[in-house]
């Protein structure tokens, strides 16, 4: 029997400040719409904009369909890493564990960003998150480019 559980990784080289980066994620995620045209808006749900487990609310497009994602979110400083932690919304109808991670490492003048996504899906038919890794690599970019033209 294939396994259910599976992980989607990939790295891109980022031309933007490291920490900018991690921390557009991490304190300023309803500033993610204004670089990415993927994303529609977030919102807090519980807590601020800042705080580990703090609950969020993304309204996105995937493959040109409207959706949404609720995630609490965590935080760790010393790896520069934001994970957002799937609890409800239009991907949770497929996965039992859906948690795209951002990590970034300093390097040269900019920085290395790993991007993943750790998913458990809920039926053996259900495929790899595939479109929405796409996504996440796609906002990871437009990100970069919006910090570096700030």
């Amino acid at each position: 029997m294939a396994s259910l559980k599976g992980k989607l990784e990939t790295e891109i080289e980022i031309k933007a400040d490291p920490q900018k980066f991690y921390e557009i994620f991490k304190k300023q995620a309803h500033q993610v719409p204004n670089a990415t045209d993927h994303i529609q808006a977030v919102e807090v749900h519980e807590g601020d904009w800042e705080t580990h487990g703090s609950v969020k609310l993304w309204n996105y497009i995937v493959e040109g369909n409207a959706e949404v994602f609720k995630e609490k979110v965590e935080f760790d400083d010393a790896s520069k890493t934001v994970t957002l932690v799937g609890v409800e919304g239009d991907v949770m109808k497929c996965y039992k564990i859906f948690k795209p991670i951002f990590k970034v490492t300093p390097k040269g003048g900019g920085g290395l960003a790993t991007l993943s996504i750790e998913y458990e899906k809920l039926r053996a038919d259900v495929p790899a998150p595939n479109k929405y890794f796409t996504m996440m690599l796609n906002i990871a970019k437009d990100v970069d480019a919006h910090l570096v033209k700030a």
